[in-house]
């Protein structure tokens, strides 16, 4: 074998590896936050994408379940953070989901937000307040496949 041929199958066979099909449903699972204090379980219903906790690592405070304490809302500050809806109204086209919010409950904010996978097993979040590249972008980690 010639090396210029053996250079253009290793090329091939790195090149490939890097790639993968993608699909809208990708991105469903358990992912872990950034810290890998929560994680959260992506869902689909209908053609609309949601996220919901579904663990803590402190799952409570001085024997009482985590509340959503930093919401602006007073009647919202008592819900439980555990099973709460964090992700919600996102759509797949062309590699990204986007068109939905997310909502941070360290600081009670809600944002627009985009997704988009960087690898099978890293998801690029990124929250913004009106335009998309001046917000903020964090990893989650995959935690388990549906």
């Amino acid at each position: 074998m010639e090396v210029r041929q053996f250079a253009s199958i290793l090329t091939l066979v790195l090149f490939s590896s890097q790639v993968w099909a993608q699909s809208e449903n990708d991105i469903l699972g358990t992912w872990y936050n950034t810290e890998k204090t929560a994680k959260v379980i992506i869902s689909k219903s209908g053609d609309k994408f949601m996220g919901k906790i579904s663990w803590l690592l402190e799952p409570e405070k001085n024997g009482v379940p985590a509340m959503d304490e930093q919401n602006d809302n007073d009647k919202l500050k008592q819900r439980p953070l555990m099973g709460l809806t964090i992700l919600e109204g996102l759509t797949y086209k062309n590699g990204i989901w986007k068109g939905g919010k997310i909502y941070d409950p360290k600081s009670g904010n809600t944002y627009s937000c985009e997704l988009k996978l960087l690898s099978k097993d890293v998801l690029e979040v990124t929250g913004f307040m009106g335009f998309s590249w001046i917000g903020r972008t964090v990893e989650w980690t995959r935690a388990e496949k549906p």
